[in-house]
């Protein structure tokens, strides 16, 4: 049985640390707790043994927080805090019950920076990868307004959206990839497998072969001498287009391709709209600085090109115009969400009216995902249908061709 190396401290305050053996990191911790103490450290003994099972848990829980354990620790939170429990003793109550290790150490660090007399939005700075610009902003607005426990459900709420969004989107973006691989994987077999077994038949006929018959075979014969070459050069182009789209440049082109490629355009425009009009909206009602409201829109929307348009915003917003001015002049938002836009600032509803834009965005999203992937299945088929359709026409033409002559 492992054994593992402990630093506790007791309800007085007493430090203690020792020897204990457990079948687990977790089993140790918990029969530790179970005895009142708080455990501040525990490391494995070097030289004891550890389960495969143990090592893999270990693996799991050594890996960074998702945006489900931000998503956890923000509802748990704002029910501590409406439970009237203070800021340090909640974090210190989440990090206890955090089975990520990586994120219970970060807990701690925000923990000890408010007992250091730091604001809680201060403290999440030091971690700009878990907790972004939106995250902290709302907390911010809520530490001057005393809505804390409330915004933190609004934070929930976004974040909630956001995994699930994020879910369709991928979804929608696995089931070509799928379906294209299986269509490249047939083809594949069909050319390595199957066509050199006909080789032999058609050899010393090539005079009488029609065209699609000589270039499949050549085609067959490349693959299977150079089959590591076509598989080197498959995962290099895959390589560089990743290096590319993350460069200035390529990023630039495939922000623009997601907004015309004909299938997936729609859906990218209605994800890129329902992020952006959300974002705004949820701070403008969290009562964030317009100027700001802007900036982190465009810094979330998560395309080059509404980034652009939002820093445009923030220009002319700077300079004393409304917001639906230079809007207008664009053509990534409907003109209609624009008029909505402009009629919220002049009314003063403008939170209201973003909210309820990014909702119907939001349900638009959803509809056009479920129509992207009902799209996608018929021309995946054809496409099939048609490789698969011209090498079969590529075998079966030249057999007729052959049993015409004998005769």
């Amino acid at each position: 049985m492992p054994h593992y190396r402990y630093q506790t401290r007791a309800a007085g305050g007493q430090i203690s640390t020792g020897v204990i053996a457990a079948d687990s990191a977790l089993a140790a911790a918990q029969s530790l707790r179970s005895q009142g103490a708080q455990v501040l450290q525990l490391t494995p003994v070097a030289g004891s043994q550890a389960s495969f099972k143990e090592k893999l848990a270990a693996l799991n829980q050594g890996s960074g927080p998702s945006q489900r354990d931000i998503l956890n620790f923000t509802t748990q939170l704002a029910v501590m805090i409406r439970a009237g429990i203070n800021l340090r003793a909640a974090i210190e109550g989440i990090s206890d019950q955090t089975p990520n290790v990586k994120f219970k150490k970060i807990l701690m660090q925000i923990k000890g920076d408010i007992e250091a007399g730091k604001q809680f939005s201060e403290a999440l700075t030091k971690h700009p990868k878990l907790f972004g610009p939106l995250y902290v902003n709302m907390v911010r607005a809520s530490e001057m307004s005393g809505s804390f426990s409330k915004m933190l459900d609004r934070i929930a709420a976004n974040l909630a959206q956001q995994i699930e969004t994020r879910a369709m989107v991928i979804g929608a973006m696995i089931y070509p990839g799928v379906i294209g691989g299986l269509a490249v994987a047939v083809t594949i077999f069909l050319l390595t497998f199957v066509l050199p077994r006909f080789a032999a038949v058609f050899k010393g006929k090539e005079a009488v072969m029609p065209w699609p018959t000589m270039f499949l075979m050549g085609l067959s014969s490349f693959m299977v001498a150079y089959w590591w070459a076509v598989v080197l050069g498959i995962f290099a182009l895959i390589g560089l287009f990743l290096l590319f789209i993350r460069t200035e440049a390529g990023g630039r082109w495939w922000d623009l391709m997601k907004l015309k490629i004909p299938v997936f355009k729609r859906m990218f425009r209605a994800l890129y709209i329902s992020r952006s009009l959300h974002t705004m909206g949820e701070l403008v009602n969290a009562g964030v600085p317009m100027l700001d409201t802007i900036t982190i829109t465009g810094d979330i929307s998560g395309n080059y090109f509404f980034k652009k348009l939002w820093e445009s915003v923030h220009g002319s917003v700077k300079q004393g115009q409304k917001i639906a001015q230079p809007l207008f002049k664009s053509s990534l938002l409907p003109k209609a969400v624009v008029q909505m836009i402009s009629a919220g600032e002049e009314s003063g509803k403008l939170g209201e009216v973003l909210d309820e834009v990014s909702a119907f965005y939001a349900k638009q999203l959803r509809e056009v995902i479920k129509t992207v992937t009902s799209m996608i299945e018929p021309i995946m088929i054809i496409l099939m249908g048609s490789v698969v359709g011209f090498i079969a026409m590529a075998i079966i033409l030249p057999i007729f061709k052959l049993s015409s002559m004998v005769k």
